[in-house]
């Protein structure tokens, strides 16, 4: 999946949603690092995609950044709920808890 959307990318294709996929792929081959990039173009596009930000702190997290993931999560938070996005809202909330729960 990710080979045709990084053919889509190299086209000249490039938005929110192509990012987001992009990010969440290479995410889930675990590169936080190659996927963060991804992911921060994706809210770079629409500030409000609370998922992005969501996986944006997943990337953060596996990379060992542990401040990168708590101010996407923060962020993620604020835009969860002026979007109305009551699940990532809950789960962003649950990350962040985690994080300092182990700190």
């Amino acid at each position: 999946m990710r080979e045709s959307l990084e053919k889509m990318l190299a086209k000249g294709v490039d938005n929110a949603l192509l990012r987001f996929g992009l990010g969440k792929a290479w995410l889930d081959d675990g590169n936080g690092a190659e996927a963060a990039v991804h992911l921060q173009r994706c809210i770079e596009f629409d500030p409000k995609y609370s998922a992005a930000w969501k996986l944006l702190g997943k990337a953060h997290q596996l990379e060992g950044d542990l401040a990168g993931a708590r101010q996407a999560w923060e962020q993620g938070l604020e835009a969860a709920k002026a979007h109305g996005d009551k699940q990532a809202e809950k789960e962003m909330t649950v990350f962040l808890k985690k994080l300092d729960k182990n700190l």
